[in-house]
Order: C-alpha cells, then sequence, then structure tokens
C-alpha cells in the first residue's frame, strides 16, 4: 500500500484538501494517505519547509511527498518531482526544496500539465502520484530540471566564543525554536558555561534536558526533538510572556578559558 504524505497551507475549512485526495485516490484507490499537516500559514514556505524537513525522513523509504505552499508563486507554474534517499517529493519549484534539503538533491524532474483547469494541482498531485504509486520508472516522470528556484534562510552569526542566532519557529505551545543547533553549540561553546541573552530579559546561563527541569513558570533553554536550541517556559507560553516573535535575534555569549 504507497503511502502519500500532504503537507499544505489549505487548512482544514475548504474543499482543497479533499479534492486532491480523491483525485489521487482516483490513480490508485490503495493509498495510504497521511496528513502532516495542513496549518502552514498561508504561502509561507520557511514554515513549511522547517515543519516538513523535521517529518519526511520518519516515514518508510518508498513514501510520497506532496509538499504543497505558495505553489504559484509570482504566478509561476513549475512543479518539480524529486528522488531522494529513497523517498520520492512533489511539489511547487518556489525555492521551498532548497529549504528543506539545503543541497538540491541529483534526481530532480520537471513535472507537464495541463495549465488550463479550473484546479490544476489537483490534477498535477494525482497524476505525478499515480505514476509512482503504480511503479513506473521515476525517470519517465518529467523531464530533467537543470536549473530549480533557491532560496536562502537566516544563518547564525558565528564568533570565536559567541553565536548570535534567530527565531526561526514558535510551535503550538509558543515555544520558541531557534536556528541554532546542538552540533554548532557544541562546536563553538566546547563544553563552556554560557549566558543567552535575548530582549531585555535576565539571561539563561544553564541548559535544561525537559521542560519539567525548572519550577512551573520558570524560563528555561533546551535543545528539542528536532535538535535546534529552544527557549521555554514549563507550562507556560514563553513566546508571548517573554515578547518573542519570528526573526529576532538572540546572543549566546561562551567564557573564555581564563574567566
Amino acid at each position: 500500500m504507497p503511502i502519500v504524505t500532504l503537507t499544505t497551507d489549505f487548512g482544514w475549512k475548504d474543499y482543497y484538501v479533499a479534492v486532491i485526495k480523491g483525485a489521487m485516490l482516483s490513480q490508485n484507490r490503495d493509498l495510504n494517505i497521511i496528513d502532516i499537516t495542513h496549518d502552514i500559514n498561508n504561502y509561507d514556505i520557511v514554515q513549511a519547509a522547517f515543519i516538513f524537513r523535521n517529518a519526511w525522513s520518519n516515514f518508510p523509504k518508498a513514501t510520497i511527498h506532496v509538499l504543497s505552499v505558495n505553489d504559484f508563486n509570482e504566478g509561476k507554474t513549475n512543479f518539480l518531482a524529486i528522488r531522494h534517499e529513497g523517498h520520492y517529493f512533489i511539489g511547487p519549484d518556489n525555492g521551498v526544496f532548497s529549504l528543506v534539503f539545503g543541497t538540491m538533491p541529483k534526481e530532480v524532474y520537471r513535472l507537464d500539465f495541463n495549465k488550463k483547469g479550473d484546479f490544476p494541482l489537483k490534477d498535477i498531485y494525482a497524476k505525478a502520484v499515480g505514476h509512482l504509486a503504480h511503479d513506473r520508472p521515476f525517470q519517465e516522470i518529467g523531464l530533467p530540471a537543470e536549473e530549480t528556484v533557491s532560496r536562502i534562510t537566516f544563518q547564525p552569526v558565528i564568533g570565536p566564543s559567541q553565536i548570535k542566532g534567530t527565531v526561526i519557529h514558535v510551535d503550538k505551545f509558543e515555544n520558541v525554536f531557534l536556528n541554532i543547533p546542538k552540533t554548532l553549540f557544541k562546536q563553538v561553546g566546547g563544553g563552556r558555561s554560557f549566558s543567552l541573552y535575548f530582549k531585555r530579559h535576565d539571561p539563561i546561563k544553564r541548559l535544561s534536558r525537559s521542560y519539567h527541569d525548572v519550577p512551573v513558570g520558570e524560563v528555561l533553554t533546551r535543545f528539542n526533538s528536532a535538535g535546534y536550541l529552544e527557549i521555554a517556559i514549563n507550562m507556560g507560553n514563553a513566546a508571548s510572556l517573554l515578547g518573542l516573535n519570528l526573526e529576532d535575534t538572540v546572543q549566546i555569549d561562551f567564557r573564555t578559558k581564563e574567566s
């Protein structure tokens, strides 16, 4: 039973997701369609890439992933099919896959479709999913894509004893994700003590393993399941209470060995 995941900004109120699912099932009634999320903010490919990047690899190989956000970017109608690490990916050529993968995979094909339909996404995704679900040769899905759209995101600024980072995501519980992965923190920190500064709040000076390492209502920082540094409040809404928003900056200072 082929597995298909869906990640979109369509929401749950309208008929769009149902139409796409119905068109896919018309191609293959045995599809196992899994919703990753349809609550991506409208046209927000950065949020979509972050959520999808931390989800797709947990599915078994041969899974078909449909990532549909800001599909007709600037009026363009290019769509891609990608094979990478045994998985298949289908979605618009608007830079979202460059944010997911960093470096684009080698096997990338451009999809052909009828641009005159009332809801062309239905036909694009159903045709591509049907092709893959019926085990047709991947290289016959379209023509090789020699160039694709690329986007970049905020990267942390690194010094010998400092990291300047940015808020990249706020989850449902208002935990604040920073663009500082655990590997980078260890590389720069080298096991030294640190102070994490943000807004005008008192700095955080120790890592927690879980939210409950501090009393209810206290601020903490930890590495979450996605491997990113996070600012949170035990049983509280960190983003609202601390005034942290997307693209706000933070600073981590590591103590020198002499101090």
